[in-house]
C-alpha cells in the first residue's frame, strides 16, 4: 500500500522568530519512503538539522516577520496491516528490563505518576501482568475520558485528564502512559500520522495523532489509548517521554498559527508523482 502524507502549517509572526520542527517521518520508517517528505518553507529560509536525545530528527530555522508557511509531502510504503497484537506478551520484572527502557518508567512533565500510583495499583494490581494489563488501562481511559477537540489544553497532565474526564488524543496517551509506568511497564509517547484507511465514513479533518508504545516480551508494542483499536497506516514522526519532548513545532517568541492541514491518504501506484501543497 502507498500512503500520500503531508502537512501545511501557516503562522503569523510579529518579528523574526527562531523555530524548531519535528515534521519528518521517523528514521525507522525512512526506508519506506518512495518519495522523501522534504520540508519546505515560504518564504524560503535556511534549515539546519540535528537529532535530539531520543533520536528524533529536528529542523532549525529563523522564520521572518509576517506570514510564514511550512509544508511537506511524500509517499510512503505501508504493509496495509493493522497494528500488531500479541495477547500473550508478558511484562518484565523491573530488574530484567534493558537499561535504555528505564527512563520510560519515570514520571515526566505530563505523566505525573506520583499522583496516580496508588490509584493505579488499586485499579490494575489484580490484572494479568502483560498485554492484558495494558489493555485494561486503555479500556479504563476510553470509558472514563470523553474525546473532543474543544477540550484541547496544552498544560493538562494525566491526573488532570482523569479528574476532568475529557481531552484529546495526547491526554488519552498521557493517562495510559502514566498508569503503565505506575505498574512498572515502560511506556513512551509517540506522535505522527494516522490514516483513516479501513475506518467507516465520515472521516474527521486530517490531523496528527498521539499514541504510546509499551515494552513487553522484549520489544516495543503500539497501543492507541484514544481509538483503543488496531489501525492501518500509523506513521511515526517522533517519540519521547511525553508531549513536552516531541512538539511538532517549537517557536521561541510570539507566534499565531493561522492555518493547519494534514494529509494521510491511500494512493495508487499509477498516481506516483511529486506531492506537495
Amino acid at each position: 500500500m502507498l500512503i500520500n502524507i503531508g502537512c501545511r502549517l501557516q503562522f503569523n509572526l510579529p518579528q523574526p522568530t527562531p523555530l524548531i520542527t519535528m515534521l519528518n517521518v521517523h528514521f525507522t520508517r525512512c526506508s519506506d519512503l518512495e518519495q522523501p517528505d522534504a520540508l519546505v518553507s515560504a518564504p524560503s529560509v535556511p534549515f539546519s538539522g540535528y537529532r535530539d536525545g531520543f533520536g528524533n530528527w529536528c529542523t532549525r530555522m529563523v522564520a521572518p516577520e509576517g506570514e510564514f508557511v511550512l509544508s511537506s509531502g511524500g509517499l510512503l510504503r505501508d504493509s496495509g496491516q493493522p497494528d500488531p497484537v500479541a495477547l500473550h506478551a508478558r511484562q518484565h520484572p523491573v530488574q530484567d528490563l534493558p537499561s535504555d527502557t528505564l527512563v520510560y518508567l519515570l514520571g515526566s512533565r505530563y505523566c505525573d505518576t506520583d499522583l496516580l500510583s496508588e490509584q493505579a495499583w488499586r485499579l490494575f494490581g489484580d490484572s494479568d501482568p502483560g498485554w492484558a494489563r495494558v489493555q485494561a488501562i486503555c479500556d479504563f481511559g476510553k470509558d472514563r475520558v470523553t474525546f473532543g477537540y474543544e477540550h484541547a489544553k496544552a498544560t493538562r497532565t494525566a491526573s488532570q485528564t482523569l479528574a476532568e474526564g475529557h481531552g484529546v488524543c495526547r491526554d488519552f496517551a498521557h493517562l495510559a502512559i502514566a498508569f503503565c509506568r505506575c505498574m512498572n511497564i515502560p511506556a513512551r509517547y509517540c506522535t505522527g500520522y494516522l490514516s483513516d484507511i479501513g475506518t467507516p465514513l465520515p472521516h474527521a479533518p486530517g490531523d496528527f495523532a498521539a499514541w504510546m508504545e509499551v515494552y513487553l516480551e522484549g520489544k516495543w508494542w503500539v497501543f492507541d489509548p484514544r481509538n483503543n483499536t488496531p489501525r492501518i497506516g500509523r506513521i511515526l514522526i517522533a517519540q519521547g517521554r511525553d508531549a513536552a519532548d516531541v512538539p511538532l513545532t517549537q517557536t521561541f517568541g510570539a507566534a499565531e498559527m493561522t492555518g493547519f492541514e494534514v494529509r494521510t491518504q491511500e494512493a495508487a501506484r499509477k498516481d506516483l508523482r511529486p506531492y506537495g501543497w
